[in-house]
């Protein structure tokens, strides 16, 4: 996908998280990468302390990586958190380019556990 498709795609899975998902406006990266992280842990909605919002956050950043090639999972602790092991470096890239990575990768990890139909981000595109 170029820039301007990811920019898309993104832009149409927040809408569609904001309205008909009813999250409510004002979905960032941090925020989806905190939702993916309580996915991946599984405990649903609940309290987290701050510390543990930043951990649901690498969770998240972790799982949306791997298929990329940049960690890999290598199990739960006693607790039931997901871990994970670096395996490449990150690339160097600009603000605007980690941006479009983790974007990306943010879509592709919806689709892939079928948590958004990808017709709805294709609709209107063409």
């Amino acid at each position: 996908m170029n820039m301007t498709e990811i920019e898309l795609h993104y832009t149409k899975l927040i809408q569609y998280l904001e309205k008909d998902m009813d999250f409510g406006p004002g979905i960032d990266i941090h925020t989806m990468l905190f939702l993916i992280g309580v996915e991946e842990l599984g405990t649903g909605y609940k309290h987290y302390s701050k510390n543990e919002k930043i951990d649901l956050m690498h969770v998240g950043l972790c799982t949306i990586l791997e298929p990329f090639g940049y960690y890999a999972f290598v199990g739960n602790d006693e607790d039931g958190w997901p871990h994970f092991d670096l395996k490449k470096k990150l690339p160097s890239l600009n603000e605007r380019g980690q941006q479009n990575l983790v974007k990306q990768a943010i879509v592709d990890y919806f689709i892939e556990n079928e948590l958004v139909d990808s017709q709805i981000l294709e609709e209107n595109n063409k």
